[in-house]
């Protein structure tokens, strides 16, 4: 591997820990990850010509520090800041005892994605600082413009700015803690969601976007052990990845769930995510409120993961749970998916009077599975006239190009 190809490597594992680290000192997240970019040109400019150095992740950190020296330097209130910066550095191994986790990273990541910010923004955001990612990368990503994806983290950092948003945990009394968790949780659920069914575009998955949505969650619960949604999270992540590759075809082309060779799951990450699943419920169990969102919709997933053939899928359970989501968090999104499920443990009757229930739904207006759902109802009730017209709509709305390939080839048979 050359110097250059090293530095790259490097960054991705090491961008996260230096730019928390150097958050802490100067208390600006978009401060921090300027400064943590000037070390990375160093690096490459320096590397190639003098050798990677033995430890280059604390030479990434120390070239960062000395940078974010001479920031503070430069500044007019000399006389205030520098103090305060050298007790930073000189407590840079120490946790905060009043911090009720008090690890940079968790801190960053909590910063990062503040629920002040849209969530286009934190996803943004979160990639740039934590991950290593360039907005290249995001921008590719996620399908929009360079520019756009550079728009959104400058206005990201300008607004934790603006609103004076300190580089800080919430402490499990304030109100805001669980606010500010269940943002984080949500913002590395979108980033994961948008890898497993890519919302446009030419590819089905992007597993590169699940990679590291899991590789945040996995950090997640080991920072914060004793969250139970934390967990929920990871064991959803876990045994949704656990199926991409058998979500594509020999020819790259996608295979939907009732057709996929289930040899090609990933065993070893169906194990991880069940036992991730198993430490959310015990968790859970110790809590008044029971299971979350996220503990439950992985318990879906499980059922699915634990079935031999789609035959063996135990509907009436999912049923069951999609009930006490719909209950607990009503969202016309899980609807829809009570009603798929009723409609494989009670008939297509039965689920498509539950999916003819959100016709008029606003915020499934354009939701181009909600004709497919339809579509696929109608098409078992032997209503082909009105099945073909559905998936004819959710060809029109879809924005990935594999997808509306399925709807038309649906709409064709």
């Amino acid at each position: 591997m050359d110097a250059h190809r090293t530095v790259e490597a490097v960054w991705r594992i090491e961008a996260g820990r230096v730019i928390a680290g150097l958050a802490r000192l100067v208390r600006d997240v978009g401060l921090a990850e300027e400064l943590a970019q000037d070390a990375l040109v160093a690096a490459l400019e320096q590397w190639p010509r003098e050798g990677v150095p033995e430890n280059p992740g604390g030479w990434l950190m120390a070239t960062a520090k000395h940078k974010a020296i001479d920031v503070v330097r430069r500044q007019a209130r000399l006389a205030s800041k520098l103090p305060a910066l050298a007790v930073a550095e000189a407590v840079e191994e120490v946790s905060d005892v009043d911090d009720f986790v008090g690890d940079d990273l968790l801190r960053l990541l909590f910063t990062a994605c503040h629920p002040v910010l849209p969530a286009e923004s934190r996803v943004a955001l979160t990639l740039r600082c934590l991950t290593g990612l360039t907005t290249e990368e995001i921008a590719r990503g996620f399908l929009v413009p360079q520019s756009t994806a550079a728009q959104r983290i400058v206005r990201a950092k300008r607004t934790l700015t603006d609103k004076k948003i300190e580089f800080e945990l919430p402490t499990p009394a304030e109100a805001e803690a669980e606010q500010r968790l269940a943002s984080v949780l949500e913002t590395i659920f979108l980033l994961f969601n948008e890898g497993y069914a890519a919302s446009a575009g030419a590819d089905w998955t992007r597993p590169a976007l699940c990679e590291e949505a899991l590789r945040l969650g996995r950090i997640l619960a080991g920072l914060m052990p004793a969250q139970p949604e934390v967990h929920g999270l990871v064991a959803l992540m876990e045994i949704q990845a656990s199926r991409l590759a058998a979500r594509l075809g020999p020819d790259g082309s996608p295979v939907l769930l009732a057709d996929q060779d289930r040899r090609r799951w990933d065993r070893l990450l169906i194990r991880r995510g069940l036992a991730a699943l198993a430490r959310a419920e015990s968790l859970s169990g110790e809590r008044a409120t029971g299971r979350g969102a996220y503990t439950m919709q992985a318990a879906i997933a499980a059922c699915h993961a634990r079935a031999v053939t789609f035959a063996d899928t135990d509907w009436v359970r999912i049923v069951a749970l999609y009930r006490e989501l719909v209950r607990r968090w009503p969202s016309p999104v899980a609807r829809l998916n009570l009603a798929v499920a009723v409609g494989m443990a009670d008939g297509p009757a039965a689920g498509l009077a539950l999916a003819d229930q959100l016709a008029d739904e606003p915020a499934l207006a354009g939701y181009p599975l909600l004709p497919a759902v339809r579509g696929e109802l109608l098409a078992k009730l032997g209503r082909s006239a009105e099945a073909r017209e559905q998936f004819a709509r959710a060809a029109e709305q879809t924005r990935n190009e594999r997808e509306r390939e399925i709807f038309r080839n649906r709409a064709l048979e």
